[in-house]
């Protein structure tokens, strides 16, 4: 019987044991963090290519200060990164998550989100240090992604409460199109035009990140020969053949947008009648639709080849 017990008592104790070491290991493994976030700037400094915004922003973080600021240009130019940046200047990593509410106003572009959320959010007094003992401005940001999604009565409502919590909150508009913010809006924002990046200033940025990623890379685009290949077997092939090209072509990370922008030129040099060429050119005009829209990559060019496949067989 005591043996019966001990042996219980091994066997429960075991399970335990294993848990308590996996427990460490667990929690070493790094959380695996999107290329677009680890690499997104953490300070103002680090924004690229837009000097002028930078250097009047840096201004105000100096004095702990900021009016309500309305950013706009092209997608991709760093607008909301840079707001982002700016926050995370005043407020220090503990206080930030307090201190800044992001909303993406085209999501959440009502009325009632504005009476809500931000008014709430808005009327939260807060204090002038930071835990580390540095000072801090106070008062809390409130960004406003994509404010030219929101309706004219939110925005409307928006501006009540821009007056309203002036002392306490400051807002900061996020836009592509500014002509879409209505005109008692924009007189309350200092107003900051981002440029659209250089080819040069991308190209350098991403050799940087693959640099510090120990990534192989070519600067070539996808080969001429793996395209001939493809129509190939769009003219003369089977279906079986086509889907094994087109998935190899996936796997080995091509972008189906750069296939499909070369497949385009070699489409229009081919033998082919007007009215095939238009078909095919028609195809990928939708599925660029769809792949921009996040549909599947082999899904699309398997879909705009088998079309190609589909005419050619007309000859």
């Amino acid at each position: 019987m005591q043996a019966f017990l001990k042996g219980a008592t091994g066997q429960a104790a075991r399970p335990q044991k294993d848990k308590a070491v996996a427990g460490p290991s667990a929690e070493k493994k790094a959380k695996a963090v999107p290329w677009v976030e680890k690499y997104r700037p953490k300070c103002v400094d680090e924004v690229a290519f837009q000097e002028e915004v930078v250097a009047v922003l840096k201004k105000s973080l100096e004095g702990a200060d900021l009016p309500n600021l309305l950013f706009y240009g092209p997608p991709g130019t760093g607008k909301t990164s840079t707001i982002l940046a700016a926050a995370r200047e005043l407020y220090g990593p503990e206080l930030y998550r307090q201190r800044v509410l992001e909303l993406n106003a085209s999501d959440e572009r009502g009325i009632q989100v504005v009476r809500d959320k931000v008014k709430n959010f808005a009327q939260l007094t807060v204090a002038g240090t930071r835990p580390d003992g540095k000072s801090c401005p106070p008062f809390k940001i409130i960004i406003l992604d994509e404010a030219d999604s929101m309706t004219a009565p939110a925005q409307a409502a928006l501006r009540r409460t821009m007056e309203k919590e002036s002392r306490t909150t400051r807002f900061c508009l996020i836009c592509n199109y500014i002509s879409r913010i209505i005109e008692p809006l924009t007189s309350r924002c200092s107003k900051f035009r981002f440029k659209p990046l250089a080819n040069q200033i991308q190209e350098e940025r991403l050799l940087e990140i693959c640099e510090k990623e120990n990534l192989k890379y070519t600067k070539e685009v996808v080969p001429d020969k793996m395209i001939d290949n493809l129509l190939q077997i769009c003219f003369r092939g089977t279906f079986e053949k086509l889907e094994v090209a087109v998935r190899n072509m996936v796997d080995e990370g091509y972008a189906a947008t750069q296939i499909l922008t070369q497949l385009h030129e070699y489409v229009i040099e081919q033998d082919l009648s007007d009215k095939q060429k238009s078909t095919i050119t028609e195809k990928m005009a939708v599925v660029c639709k769809c792949l921009s829209d996040g549909a599947d990559e082999y899904l699309q060019l398997l879909s705009l080849c088998s079309v190609i496949m589909q005419e050619a067989s007309h000859n």
